[in-house]
């Protein structure tokens, strides 16, 4: 299946040891294409027929990213708003993602335990992408279940690099397919 990971951290080479470990890991498999938009876009100039091309030439997208004030960095934000057009990814003629597959790939600095009702921000992660699984819903893609990597900032590099394996290992889970929200 060919899957294109998008990915979406402002400081992944300076500050992010949880994400660069997995696009380490992502870039030694042929059959994924890595795509990092703050590499491609430093003045934040999406092209967007460019993007719409990558889309279309995946049957699997991943959005990879950093848990930012419990939602996407501000770039992926601009990239949805940019690339996700109106008769193309959505509206009466918007079918150009009808059938893709979308996984969310997050990382987090707190722990599993913080996301949960009484917890330290109050919320699952599940509902802080309830507005992501709902576009995805309206640009007639298929929302999978997300990988999620807690305690980013205090894992061993170790453990970042078993998250990194395990995480490849799940986006190219052929059988995520038959899973339905």
């Amino acid at each position: 299946m060919k899957t294109l990971v998008i990915v979406a951290h402002p400081h992944l080479n300076e500050g992010s040891r949880a994400n660069l470990k997995k696009v380490e890991a992502l870039k030694a498999q042929p059959e994924i294409t890595v795509h990092s938009l703050y590499e491609s876009y430093p003045n934040w100039a999406i092209n967007v027929k460019q993007e719409q091309q990558l889309l279309l030439a995946h049957e699997r997208i991943v959005l990879q990213f950093p848990l930012y004030w419990y939602s996407v960095p501000p770039l992926l934000k601009k990239w949805f708003d940019d690339v996700m057009e109106y008769g193309w990814a959505f509206g009466s003629n918007g079918v150009q993602l009808k059938g893709k597959q979308f996984i969310l790939a997050i990382s987090a600095g707190g722990g599993k335990a913080d996301y949960r009702a009484g917890g330290y921000d109050w919320f699952s992660m599940s509902e802080y992408m309830k507005p992501w699984q709902a576009t995805i819903a309206r640009c007639n893609g298929t929302f999978l279940p997300s990988w999620e990597t807690y305690d980013a900032d205090q894992a061993s590099e170790g453990q970042l690099e078993q998250d990194a394996l395990a995480y490849v290992q799940y986006i190219q889970d052929e059988s995520l397919e038959n899973y339905s929200l």
